[in-house]
């Protein structure tokens, strides 16, 4: 499989950090991105960086913690002895539960022996309903997880086929049960609307299950039809239709309205939580400026505005740390305009908002007039989206940054 990665600057044999990163190194939230690639079947609108069994040419599943785990030890080496308490560590895929609940338990531990897991952390794992069952989600709570995300995406059979997603209706919410048993507070659902076939009534009926299965939290993301997917090829020929942008809005407005009537309120433009508790803390960290080291193949890090991404194919990021090299394929380093605009584009999602001193002060103006900013957090001080802001995000941040 050819590499998509993007270009950049050369990185150290040994993966070392220009000092500009490691300035104040420790006084942001640190987390880790663990990202396991394998999947038993390539989803059609999927373009992570996933792997079948016939694609990992000689990378081998059973020997994949113990990669993992050579990065983590790089990653206390390039890091020095800078006092880091791990905040958050997210565990995503790929399917990461189709490596044995013991493995990522593995992978959990050695963070824990090579920096400490802060008080009260929080360990996440996105789950294939398919791939776990009640002993599974306990023997993860007991390694150390707190929080689960599920896969569900939709409640209707020929929407999840449209998505060539596996499991069945009615196994994501079993899931949650379990979840709740085995001891996990919180637990998340992931929907997609916008698939080709679906209607306002399949949407609907999705939520209203999501809702009835009791996650404190639910993710919903329209649809993006990326190149290079399988569906991309069915929409170019003609064989599905495209996403509609009205009838995305339309799905929005749903969800905002169902989810909020029953007590999940949206924290970032994609997520609804319970309480402030159940909101994800790992993500906060990426949208609010934290550092985080990514684990594995094609997976991204962020330490003091210093950015870089790991070799794409299993089988070369194994090589790299068998070898002792860095797996790091390129890097850059954010400059201040740069960070200035990813920090706008991030915490404008949020309902906090961000201030509005980093902003053009006549196009926030016209924004609260046409109504796509909330002009009560203007006269505070920050700009925050209402919702028919949220609904253009996108053109609202661009006319935001000068």
């Amino acid at each position: 499989m050819p590499s998509t990665l993007p270009d950049g600057d050369p990185v150290p044999n040994d993966g070392a950090l220009p000092a500009s990163a490691l300035d104040g190194l420790g006084d942001r939230p640190f987390g880790f991105y663990v990202h396991v690639p394998f999947c038993v079947t390539r989803c059609g609108y999927c373009d992570f960086n996933t792997y079948t069994a016939p694609e990992l040419r000689g990378a081998s599943r059973e020997a994949y913690a113990d990669t993992a785990i050579a990065e983590i030890r790089l990653a206390r080496r390039v890091l020095g002895d800078a006092d880091l308490p791990v905040q958050t560590v997210f565990v995503g895929g790929g399917t990461p539960t189709l490596l044995p609940a013991g493995d990522l338990g593995r992978i959990l531990d050695a963070i824990d022996k090579e920096f400490g897991l802060a008080a009260a952390a929080e360990v996440t794992t996105e789950a294939n309903p398919e791939t776990v069952d009640p002993g599974y989600l306990a023997r993860l709570r007991e390694a150390g997880f707190t929080r689960m995300s599920f896969g569900m995406q939709s409640a209707r059979e020929h929407v999840l086929a449209v998505l060539d997603r596996t499991h069945t209706p009615g196994r994501p919410q079993q899931c949650v049960r379990w979840a709740r048993e085995a001891g996990f507070e919180h637990v998340n659902l992931d929907l997609i609307y916008g698939a080709p076939g679906e209607s306002d009534k399949d949407w609907q009926a999705s939520l209203d299950a999501a809702l009835e299965a009791g996650p404190d939290h639910v993710s919903a993301y329209a649809l993006i039809v990326e190149e290079g997917t399988r569906l991309a090829a069915q929409v170019r020929r003609g064989q599905v239709a495209a996403p509609d942008d009205d009838a995305m809005a339309d799905r929005y407005l749903a969800t905002e309205r169902t989810l909020s009537a029953a007590g999940l309120h949206w924290y970032e433009i994609s997520n609804w939580a319970a309480d402030d508790d159940a909101r994800c803390r790992h993500n906060l960290l990426y949208w609010t400026g934290g550092d985080w080291w990514g684990i594995g193949p094609g997976a991204h890090s962020h330490v003091g505005g210093t950015r870089w991404w790991n070799v794409k194919h299993p089988a070369a990021y194994a090589d790299r740390l068998a070898s002792g090299t860095t797996p790091a394929h390129a890097r850059e380093i954010l400059e201040a305009a740069d960070r200035r605009f990813e920090r706008v584009m991030l915490e404008l999602r949020l309902a906090e908002g961000c201030p509005l001193d980093l902003l053009d002060d006549a196009a926030v103006r016209r924004a609260v007039a046409d109504g796509l900013l909330v002009s009560e957090a203007y006269d505070a001080g920050r700009a925050v989206l209402t919702l028919r802001g949220r609904l253009l995000a996108d053109a609202v941040v661009r006319d935001l940054t000068p």
